[in-house]
């Protein structure tokens, strides 16, 4: 499996996005795959948050491929 260090601030920032896109679904389609990746995307948000809000400057947050595609797939 593939991993990537990413500044925290534009992960979160990208989560951010992908969450308000996820919203736009209408409920009768929000399917068990859809509320899996809306909770996965929220976790990855909260962490990504918490390291950008790091006071030691180490804003970076640790990704697998798997979890960056999620991202960027509903970004």
């Amino acid at each position: 499996m593939s991993y990537a260090a990413l500044d925290a601030v534009r992960i979160a920032r990208a989560c951010k996005t992908a969450l308000h896109v996820l919203e736009t679904v209408e409920e009768k389609d929000r399917s068990e795959a859809h509320q899996r990746k809306t909770i996965m995307i929220q976790r990855i948000e909260a962490l990504a948050r918490a390291a950008a809000e790091s006071k030691n400057n180490d804003q970076v947050i640790t990704l697998t491929s798997e979890e960056f595609w999620v991202i960027s797939q509903n970004w």
